[in-house]
């Protein structure tokens, strides 16, 4: 092997990009177009091809970047086994735009430990090494030059006079520049001959709530009781705090309002979205904007922007953090309709458009148009933002974005984030996939998901492998219900669905959430066929008694609290990126498995799928995967039961929707040297 002189590419100057093959980084989005997805405090696993001419040896390293640091943190990528991958972790610990790059670079020194352990194995000996040796102590001067330290220069010459001193033999020569304290050097500071540098990506990172979340949607005006009479109130942001200690008990730490703004009433829908409402109809939250005000404002009957200050507090104190519905879209009588019409779309007879979906039609909703004045209605909305930022809220579940345009949303989101980064934004677009991994580039910071119509042991596979490709992109929401969407599987499931429904969305990936009155089982569709529920909390109030739910054993309650207790202790159930499926033999049967890099806690989860009848399987685990060898055998416990089972490779399951429609075992911790292994994996492929 013949080396380069010393000069500024020995000691890391740059040749041509281009010299050795950099392709296939991860973790890269839409070209490098948009940044990718972390948390603080995730392990971000990055990955690239790298390649070269010849039989010398290659490496590469990774540079990692956080925002405003004035160095870059360099660490060592560790290559496949099998191909030409090298892999590598890194944590972000602040929010904001991180970059890293992979560099590949010619490692002269593993080349030469290669070439001369080979030629001493054949018997040559000092005469036929001379050159070998010689460039072995050409790069120790090379390292010398690298470092500073006295104790450091010291071991390097040590190893340099060693290999050219004659009068040693072959051995001795050697041994000193193979030392574990020269190996260790070289390992912080290597020796880095035709360095080619990488492109650089971003990496944007959001605080953790972002992946770690569990929601509970509910409408304020709805926590006012019943009169005497029996008929609702109309409840106020007072009524609302007392519902917060019951949500902070079942483990939510989120609480979702849908709009608070006043109301239309122009157009108003009445009761089941009847086209004429009364006196008494109290319309639809998504109807935003009357002569009492429009997004800036708060809804008359729910309090004052003092009451909703004091909400916010009171919430925090239990744990919750508040957050609102961004819908943008107006009733006629939105103050924005009179004074910016220029904002809608007029129609040749001179009225606005009210929003249609055909045959659908929303006589009650006026939808923006943003190719007027988008500067003008932009700024207006981040305004109001803007606004509820500065009254507390931190996170916005954003209505309908697919029907925005995509360059407002990049427009908005980037704004907010430049002063502000912690705040979080949740798509709610069940749309086509383009569309959903679209928005989610764009800065969304979760993404609503197809989950709720993902029922059968096949469908939820596929569903969770396509979101696992998407993670660097898209984080999922798992919502078992909401306002609009009483799938079919609730409707007539019982209770042993909304059981099953509720263990896979808290425990497949890291966010989840409920709409209020899924604890009580409300299953009951306007009509056949449909998804809406009958008597639609989005056009009337909807009291709910849930203690007396609970006192009669009709409530999930227990259950919900149950699950979300085990995901506050178990930090492999706080990711998404490890997630494996296992095989079992009977399809209403399905196993999964999850584990958190930093601390090897490891969860399986196995659920019947049958709400109504008992199902046994046997499960065959990928024990590599869950990093135990294929002969081990251990301890499993049941966080639902609290029992503790022997299990090995197969192992027998028999789960009863009425009493335990789970086990969520926790398993042996994965040991430190194979976590790296397991976050390496295309977990996706299993």
């Amino acid at each position: 092997m013949l080396i380069h002189k010393i000069g500024t590419r020995f000691l890391g100057g740059v040749t041509v990009i281009g010299r050795f093959g950099i392709t296939d980084v991860q973790p890269v989005v839409d070209s490098g177009n948009s940044p990718s997805k972390a948390v603080v405090g995730e392990v971000i696993p990055v990955s690239a091809t790298a390649w070269r001419e010849g039989h010398d040896k290659l490496a590469c390293t990774l540079w990692v970047k956080g925002p405003d640091a004035a160095r870059a943190q360099r660490i060592s990528m560790t290559p496949g086994e099998v191909d030409d991958t090298y892999h590598a972790c890194f944590v972000p610990d602040r929010e904001g735009m991180w970059t890293f790059r992979i560099d590949a670079w010619s490692d002269v020194r593993a080349t030469w430990i290669h070439d001369i352990n080979a030629k001493i194995d054949v018997g040559q000996g000092p005469q036929d090494l001379a050159n070998d040796l010689e460039i072995g102590a050409q790069i120790l001067e090379a390292a010398l030059l690298q470092n500073s330290r006295k104790v450091i220069k010291a071991t390097l010459q040590e190893a340099i006079d060693a290999l050219r001193n004659t009068d040693l033999e072959l051995t001795e020569r050697i041994s000193p520049a193979l030392s574990a304290e020269v190996t260790e050097i070289l390992a912080k500071r290597p020796v880095r001959d035709l360095l080619t540098r990488g492109k650089p990506h971003r990496i944007w990172t959001d605080r953790s709530k972002a992946m770690y979340s569990s929601w509970y949607e509910l409408f304020p005006r709805s926590t006012g009781g019943r009169d005497e009479r029996g008929r609702p109130v109309h409840g106020t942001f007072a009524t609302t705090e007392k519902d917060f200690t019951r949500i902070a008990a079942m483990g939510f730490d989120v609480v979702y309002f849908p709009p608070i703004h006043p109301i239309g009433e122009i157009n108003r829908k009445g009761r089941n979205n009847t086209l004429t409402a009364s006196k008494e109809d109290v319309g639809s939250p998504w109807a935003i904007g009357s002569k009492d005000g429009g997004h800036d404002a708060i809804h008359p009957q729910l309090g004052t922007m003092k009451d909703f200050t004091h909400l916010v507090k009171t919430a925090k104190k239990q744990g919750l953090e508040v957050a609102l519905d961004l819908a943008l879209q107006c009733a006629p009588d939105h103050p924005w309709a009179q004074a910016h019409p220029e904002w809608f779309t007029v129609l040749p007879d001179g009225y606005i458009a009210y929003a249609e979906n055909p045959p659908k039609k929303y006589q009650d909703i006026y939808p923006l148009n943003f190719d007027n004045d988008y500067a003008g209605l932009t700024d207006e909305i981040e305004r109001v933002v803007r606004l509820w930022m500065k009254k507390g809220v931190r996170i916005f579940r954003v209505d309908n974005p697919h029907t925005k345009p995509g360059m407002f949303w990049e427009d908005l989101i980037s704004r907010i984030k430049r002063t502000d980064p912690d705040v979080l934004f949740l798509a709610e677009a069940f749309t086509r996939p383009a569309r959903m991994f679209g928005l989610a580039r764009l800065g969304f910071s979760q993404s609503y998901t197809y989950f709720t119509w993902k029922t059968a042991k096949w469908e939820l596979e596929e569903f969770s492998k396509q979101t696992l490709r998407h993670l660097d992109d898209a984080r999922p929401n798992l919502f078992t219900n909401t306002p609009d969407i009483l799938h079919e599987s609730l409707q007539h499931g019982g209770p042993g669905m909304f059981a099953i429904r509720a263990a896979l969305a808290a425990t497949l990936f890291a966010s989840w959430g409920i709409y209020s009155g899924f604890e009580i089982y409300e299953h009951i569709a306007v009509a056949p066929g449909s998804e809406e529920y009958l008597h639609s909390e989005k056009y009337e109030l909807r009291p709910r008694n849930f203690a007396a739910a609970l006192e009669n054993q009709e409530s999930l309650e227990p259950w919900i609290t149950t699950l979300n207790r085990i995901r506050r202790e178990h930090p492999a159930l706080q990711q998404n990126r490890q997630l494996v499926f296992h095989h079992c033999d009977n399809d209403a049967v399905m196993a999964y498995s999850k584990f958190d890099p930093k601390t090897g806690d490891s969860i399986l989860v196995v659920i019947n799928l049958n709400p109504f009848g008992t199902e046994e399987t046997t499960i065959s685990l990928n024990m590599p995967a869950l990093g135990l060898d294929w002969y081990d055998q251990m301890d499993v416990h049941d966080e639902v039961t609290q029992q503790t089972f022997h299990w090995m490779q197969r192992n027998y399951v028999k789960l009863e929707p009425w009493s335990n429609v789970a086990h969520i075992l926790v398993l042996p911790v994965v040991p430190q040297e194979r976590r790296a292994n397991l976050c390496y994996r295309d977990v996706a492929e299993d």
